[in-house]
């Protein structure tokens, strides 16, 4: 239109003059600029051909244009810059006429006739934009300047152009600086990096070497917000700095030019924008010049290499073409990678996963282990969540053993490690630490790291979660020190000392010991505070490293010889030990770290799963601590009661004498108890004398520091004595009579605070205060060591607690003789104690509450409240919270407490209720919470039901809705959550090949473990006991009633969903329930079961309702009556549930199996089948036909007479169904029925077991995997015992080994193909396919020609396939599209969309002469593959990495067109069965386009290409 308008215009006059003039006149519209522009831009089209008219004049009227008009236009423009931040029409139409101004006035400065106009309007416009920055109008000056740049002479004007280049850059750089003018800045630097830059670039090497020089000063970006403009410009000049080969280039012109591969600078610029970047376009652009470089590298095909800024490091990017295929190879998968990630969809991402392998080892193999070092180092640059580190660290496992890294890669390792320790999932974290101990192992040069590094890092792991000795992790560094001990790096400042054999790794150890236990001179006072507890831990592993080692090398030959080392490594510890008892001068720093070394060697030696008893070295380090024991002890003892700690800093001592004399007495007791022994001899004075400290301080005596702090002391010992007396029974001193120490625990005042220290001490405590706790938290100690002392007296004398306090007139031990009043300390203790130190007080409780609750039942309500608040309050904490709610749980939830609550009604009762589903709402959020509960009820209760007492399970009764509760339990959790719980059932699922599998403990707290403690607990109940009976019977009524609730509240419920697991649950238990049932009960419920069977349920129900009706059938056969008056409800109800009695009669061999005379049962089943094989709808056909066919096999075998008269109905029907022709849809259903699983192979009686209820049903219907419980949980689960004659755990038959896939798949042979190239685009998520969802069958080409001869129209070949289309909205657009254009078929996943009012909206009743098809998703891969072989090309609409554009692709005329998902696109699966993808092409940054928008797109150019075709034909 522009080209008609010139030449209309020059038709009316050929002066120039005349026709410029009149437009340069009147008000300066984008209209008229751009109608000036086109005119000049024709005349210098035609002064180019040489056919202007005019020669003379044109030049002049070019000038006066420029001059006259378009340059005081510009300036008026200058001084109204655009403004980016109000884009508005004003804002549109002032770029619309700078953009035509610009573009007219480069027309007029070629038609001047000469360079000085060019050359004249490039200064000006330079110097305003070097005068005014970009709030002045930079945007028209650059318009301008990229406008006549290109007319500027390279030689002539060279200095006018570099300095218009150097400013063009500086403006472009600049603009992330211009914070306060940051919309002009921005566009003004996107004009001159977009337009005038490469502009620029036209005019040769000199300029482009000014613009180079300029961007390698700038230098590497620092920060990430930098990194932007440079990319920008980079980008802009890709073309120039990283030039194509051409063959009119000369070797001079190469060599002049940058290369910006060679450039260090250039490359940190792209690393930073792929790894920095904070938006997708400055990713984007660092990407398109790490593609272009690739590309210039392949086709210029000469060696190139940019090295580090400096050093020797590896090499930022390097080509060679030796290797060039390996190299493309590597940078197409990088690059698709990075792409691909951009889109941040697991379903897009995931089936590019597998060439991260590729790339990994590849860059492993390349760079010699820099690149292991680089990447471990990033690792520690971010806060890594469990999983991410867990398969990070596994992956680094898995490198094959090379010596990768130094010192500098071990100090990374351990920084790794660190990052672990930041999640709460304490499995995943000790996992994670299993997995980069490995990695140091298999990629760590041994000949550069010493032993002293080595054991540093080996610190970093926690034993009590991976490196515990005995695990296979354990032997295998065991291993790996014994193969290289020889090789490591000897330290500068070691010496060789120690044993005759030259072993590096003994004579370490030896050292180490002698070193440690040597004590610093300036560290000899009584004042020195105790040593770290990481010295102590680390010579302790080392010890038994090397012990453990030297028994790898003596394992055949030696055994003496593994004891002889660890005397020789022990000997200065002992030497020490014995010194203790009679050396009263020895440096107190060697004590304690004599005493921290000999707790942690003891700790550390313990095997994790196996028995320590086969440990020799245990063994030794037995006797080792027995002949010590008399030294240690009598020190312990002299420390603890004379008066020799007296300082806030001497508590953590006090704290370590006490476990080491705990361990002593444990080693005693494992050894042997014998009377008399030294221990035995250090216990009773300390009892005596810790009482006597007490009783002195009572006295009156002044508060000192030192008094104060050897109360504390004696109290925390007096509860150590208390602890390990209640614990081994052995240690009891006095008979069961109270003696002293009891009577003076009972009467001293609960919850006595210390007073402060007077005021003149205070200044020496406070000095200590780096050192201490504080003064709160060591009161806090002396109320809890108080507590345990009174929870041991409580245990010891339960007995004499009265049920209330006016039994008792002259107590002898007041708090146990008054309960009352030590019930209200233990509130008041729960008060004043911080939430770590309330388990003693909560045991107390635990002896109190069941004495009290008759009597003071308010005052234990108020002890479940405010024991709850801080359980509750503890939620988020997870080192002290399970203890907290263990022992909550064991004195809320006591048996007693539940059967005296139970049977007076009270507030108790209602507060317990309140408290239950309480911890119950809370495991939705906490997971385990529950399972603590329903254990420790299950387990108290069992103990009763074994004995058969009535009493336990009648007061259980009362609580049913916990054990109803439990069955149903089970969160549906984020998807983050899941997976975290997914990845612990993996680690857990690798055993022992994962150490911390040993060495942490499992702790059950999965939400299926709910359900199996529940279930295990009912599986010990018994129908011949009366309690139990009733117990299980409520509990089913209970189980019915929520199924008819979940029923009531929604009447259609998805797969999967909240009710759908709900109801499964439900209909799982009252079949484990089902052998307790008798007939009386059944009657009671027998309609609700029938009754169950006409709701709409979903696949998994129907087949536990059927399954649950055939054995009550099987079981009572009187019952069959009532089943036949199922088969005679309304019309509606049969409709789609008569299909669920029609399963159950195809199982009629085995409901009738113990009935003598089967004859009757046969005739009423034949006539009801019968009249349902000739219903109308398919479906109830189908399953009457298997029905049919079940029962007359059952007649012929019977020989039944009366029934020969049907004999050749019936079978010719059965034959007719068998035999029908063709491979329709009826044909293939009656195969895939016969096929299903539960009429082919489940047998309802035999099967009948834990397993197939919970595993292999659930993992057959299609449910989802959060719902399938393995049998291995329901044996490791040992809280709750088995039955000795509990025989049905597993299925006897071969259903175990059916998979889904077995019934639902329709042709084995056909999806060959699809199976073989899985490996390729990984493991993807694979639908099951129910029998009956049928491919559709029809002649599509029958159909579409009915349709032409009906709607007398045209009619293409194209199908359009939106079965994966969910908005309503999206498919009624597609269907007007498909309508108004011709498509032969519009494909949808259910044509019950039609009826949806915003589809009706949309379509405008286009549906209503369009045919339309209903595939469903799991049908697709059929339904393509059926087409394919009808030829038809299979296209999808799809971005990925083979696609072709929209504009260069030719569509066949049978295409059929699949469309993607709104959300997630076209599945890994079905881009498999494509032919063709083609992508539309798009100018924007967004990503894609709405999919009914897409689909019409490539729609209308289907049918415009085959318009062209029918119109080439006719022509």
């Amino acid at each position: 239109m522009e080209w008609v308008l010139a030449e209309t215009l020059l038709s009316q006059s050929r002066d120039p003059r005349v026709l410029l003039g009149a437009l340069c006149r009147g008000e300066a519209s984008a209209e008229r600029v751009e109608t000036l522009r086109f005119l000049l831009q024709r005349l210098e089209d035609e002064e180019t051909r040489g056919g202007g008219g005019g020669a003379g004049a044109l030049p002049e009227a070019a000038r006066e244009v420029a001059v006259g008009y378009l340059v005081p236009l510009l300036r008026g423009l200058r001084g109204r810059p655009a403004g980016a931040s109000d884009p508005g029409p004003p804002a549109r139409h002032h770029r619309r006429v700078l953009r035509a101004a610009s573009a007219a006035l480069r027309s007029c400065a070629r038609l001047s006739g000469g360079p000085q106009l060019a050359a004249a309007l490039a200064e000006e416009a330079l110097r305003d934009l070097l005068a005014g920055g970009p709030a002045s109008g930079a945007e028209a000056a650059v318009e301008v300047l990229a406008a006549v740049g290109p007319c500027l002479r390279p030689r002539e004007d060279g200095p006018l152009l570099e300095r218009v280049a150097q400013a063009a850059l500086a403006l472009a750089l600049g603009a992330d600086r211009d914070r306060d003018e940051a919309g002009p800045a921005e566009d003004a630097a996107a004009l001159a990096a977009g337009r005038l830059l490469p502009a620029l670039g036209q005019c040769g090497g000199a300029v482009l070497r000014v613009v180079w020089s300029g961007l390698v000063a700038a230098g590497a970006p620092s920060e990430p917000d930098c990194v932007g403009p440079q990319l920008l410009v980079l980008s802009a000049l890709a073309e120039r700095l990283l030039p194509e080969p051409r063959a009119d280039r000369g070797l001079g012109a190469s060599e002049e030019d940058p290369d910006a591969r060679r450039c260090w600078r250039f490359w940190r610029t792209v690393q930073a924008g792929l790894a920095q970047a904070q938006d997708a376009l400055t990713r984007k652009r660092a990407r398109y010049l790490l593609q272009r470089a690739v590309e210039v590298s392949a086709e210029l095909g000469a060696h190139c290499t940019c090295g580090p800024q400096a050093g020797n490091g590896p090499s930022l990017f390097w080509w060679s073409e030796k290797k060039k295929d390996e190299l493309l190879k590597f940078w197409e998968n990088y690059i698709l990678i990075m792409e691909t990630l951009e889109g941040n969809q697991i379903h897009v991402i995931k089936p590019v996963l597998p060439k991260l392998n590729s790339l990994f080892e590849y860059a492993v193999s390349e760079e010699n282990g820099s690149f292991l070092l680089k990447f471990i180092q990033k690792m520690t640059s971010r806060h890594w969540c469990a999983i991410p580190i867990l398969f990070l660290s596994k992956a680094l496992a898995n490198v094959p053993r090379c010596k990768a890294l130094g010192i500098e890669g071990l100090l990374a390792l351990r920084d790794v490690l660190q990052c672990t320790m930041i999640t709460h999932q304490i499995l995943l974290r000790g996992a994670a630490q299993c997995y980069l101990l490995q990695t140091a192992m298999n990629l760590v040069d041994v000949e550069k790291v010493s032993l002293s590094d080595v054991s540093t890092f080996l610190m970093s792991l926690r034993q009590e979660e991976s490196l515990g000795r005995g695990t296979s992790l354990w032997t295998e560094l065991c291993d790996w020190l014994r193969v290289n001990e020889s090789c490591f790096r000897r330290a500068s400042a070691s010496i060789s000392i120690g044993l005759p054999e030259t072993s590096s790794l003994n004579a370490y150890v030896k050292n180490l010991v002698r070193e440690y236990i040597k004590s610093p001179a300036w560290e000899t006072g009584e004042d020195c505070l105790m040593p770290d507890w990481f010295e102590a831990k680390l010579v302790a592993m080392m010890v038994l490293l090397a012990v453990d080692v030297e028994g790898m090398k003596t394992q055949y030959s030696e055994k003496r010889r593994t004891q002889n080392v660890l005397r020789i490594f022990l000997d200065p510890l002992l030497e020490s030990l014995m010194k203790f008892g009679t050396n009263a001068y020895m440096p107190l720093l060697e004590t304690d770290r004599c005493l921290q070394v000999l707790l942690k060697l003891l700790h550390t030696c313990m095997l994790k799963g196996s028995s320590a008893q086969d440990d020799e070295v245990f063994t030794f380090l037995q006797s080792f601590v027995m002949s010590a024991t008399e030294s240690v002890s009598e020190f312990i003892l002299r420390r603890l009661t004379m008066n020799e700690l007296s300082s806030v800093s001497d508590l953590d001592r006090c704290h370590l004498y006490l476990m080491v004399l705990t361990e002593l007495i444990n080693t005693h007791l494992k050894v042997g108890w014998k009377r008399g022994n030294p221990i035995w001899r250090v216990i009773s004075p300390l009892k005596n004398a810790s009482i006597r400290h007490l009783q002195e301080i009572d006295s009156g005596q002044e508060p000192t520091l030192a008094r104060q702090i050897q109360r504390v002391i004696s109290m925390a010992a007096l509860a150590m004595v208390c602890e390990a007396v209640d614990q081994k029974p052995e240690l009891q001193l006095d008979s069961l009579d109270a003696g002293p120490m009891e009577r003076f625990l009972s009467s001293l005042p609960l919850n006595h605070t210390l007073q402060k220290p007077h005021t003149e001490e205070q200044s020496s405590f406070f000095e200590e205060s780096s050192a201490s706790q504080g003064w709160g938290k060591v009161v806090a100690q002396y109320i809890h060591d108080q507590w345990v002392c009174l929870s041991f007296l409580l245990r010891k004398y339960h007995t004499l607690i009265p049920a209330s306090e006016g039994d008792v007139l002259e107590p002898i031990l007041p708090a146990i003789q008054m309960p009352v009043r030590t019930l209200q300390s233990a509130l008041g203790a729960l008060t004043v104690l911080p939430s770590d130190q309330v388990l003693p007080v909560f045991h107390c409780m635990k002896v109190l509450v069941p004495k009290l609750l008759t009597s003071s039942e308010s005052l234990c309500v108020e002890s479940f409240d405010m024991a709850w608040k801080i359980v509750s309050a503890l939620s988020n904490t997870q080192l002290i919270f399970w203890s907290n709610l263990k022992a909550f749980v064991q004195f809320v939830f006591d048996t007693k407490v539940l059967t005296i609550a139970a049977k007076i009604k009270g507030q108790a009762y209602f507060k317990i209720k309140e408290i239950m589903y309480k911890i119950i709402e809370m495991s939705a959020v906490k997971t385990g919470v529950f399972n603590t509960l329903i254990s420790y009820c299950c387990k108290s209760w069992i103990v009763s039901a074994s004995n058969v007492s009535q009493v336990s399970l009648s007061s259980a009764k009362n609580y049913s809705e916990l054990v109803l509760e439990a069955c149903i339990f089970g969160t549906v959790f984020r998807r983050d959550q899941r997976l975290i719980q997914d990845v612990q059932t993996y680690i857990e699922n690798l055993g022992h090949d994962c150490a911390a599998n040993t060495v942490i403990e499992n702790t059950k707290r999965e939400d299926h473990y709910v359900r199996i403690c529940a279930v295990k607990f009912l599986c010990l109940l018994h129908g011949s006991n009366v309690s139990h009976k009733l117990f299980m019977e409520d509990l089913a009524i209970k189980l019915l009633d929520k199924d008819e609730l979940v029923s009531r509240s929604r009447a259609r419920y998805y797969v999967n969903s909240q009710q759908h697991r709900l109801k499964n649950r439900v209909w799982q238990t009252l079949l484990v329930l089902f052998p307790s049932f008798d007939q009386n009960f059944l009657n009671r419920i027998i309609d609700k079961i029938f009754q169950a069977g006409f709701i709409n349920n979903q696949a998994s129900i129907k087949y536990f309702i059927e399954w649950i009706i055939i054995l009550i059938l099987h079981k009572f056969p009187q019952f069959l009556l009532k089943f036949w008056d199922c088969f005679s409800y309304g019309e509606e109800n049969s409709k789609t549930s008569i299909c669920t009695f029609l399963s159950v009669l195809s199982h009629l061999d085995i409901i009738t199996q113990n009935i003598p005379e089967k004859k009757p049962i046969l005739k009423q089943a034949l006539i009801i089948v019968l009249q349902w094989c000739f219903n109308h709808n398919f479906s109830i056909r189908l399953y009457a036909l298997v029905a049919l066919k079940k029962i007359w096999s059952m007649c012929k075998t019977l020989h039944i007479e009366e029934f020969d008269a049907l004999t050749s109905v019936i079978e010719s029907s059965l034959n007719q169904v068998e035999n029908m022709p063709g491979t329709g849809n009826a044909k293939k259903n009656w195969q895939r029925i016969q096929e299903h699983f539960f009429f082919a192979a489940f047998h309802p009686v035999q099967d009948y077991c834990l397993e197939t209820i919970f595993y292999i049903l659930p993992r057959l219907s299609g449910l989802v995997e959060d719902e399938w419980i393995a049998i291995g949980k329901f044996t490791r689960f040992t809280d709750i015992p088995l039955d000795a004659g509990f025989q049905w755990y597993l299925s006897p038959t071969h259903l175990y080994e059916l998979k889904p896939g077995d019934w639902a798949q329709q042709d084995v042979g056909s999806h060959s193909g699809e199976a073989a190239s899985q490996s390729e685009w990984m493991d993807v998520q694979k639908k099951i396919i129910p029998w009956k969802n049928n491919t559709p069958d029809l002649d599509l080409e029958l159909v579409f020609q009915d349709r032409v001869a009906k709607l007398g129209k045209s009619i293409s070949r194209l199908i359009v396939v939106a079965s994966l289309i969910d908005k309503p909205t999206n498919l009624g657009g597609l269907c007007r599209t498909c309508e108004a254009f011709g498509a032969s078929a519009l494909v949808v996943g259910s044509l019950q969309c039609i009826r949806d009012k915003q589809f009706q909206g949309l379509s405008v009743s286009a549906e209503q002469w369009l045919p339309l098809l209903e595939v469903k998703p799991p049908q697709l891969i059929d339904f393509l593959q059926q087409k394919k072989a009808e030829g038809y090309t299979v296209i999808g609409v799809e971005q990925t990495a083979k696609s072709i554009d929209l504009t260069q692709y030719s569509f066949p005329e049978r295409s059929l067109l699949l469309l993607g998902n709104e959300r997630e696109g076209i599945p890994a699966n079905l881009i498999q069965q494509l032919d063709v993808c083609v992508e539309i092409p798009q100018q924007g940054i967004i990503r894609s386009l709405n999919v009914h928008v897409s689909g019409a797109l490539l729609i209308w150019e289907y049918t415009r290409q085959q318009l062209l075709r029918h119109g080439d034909t006719e022509s």
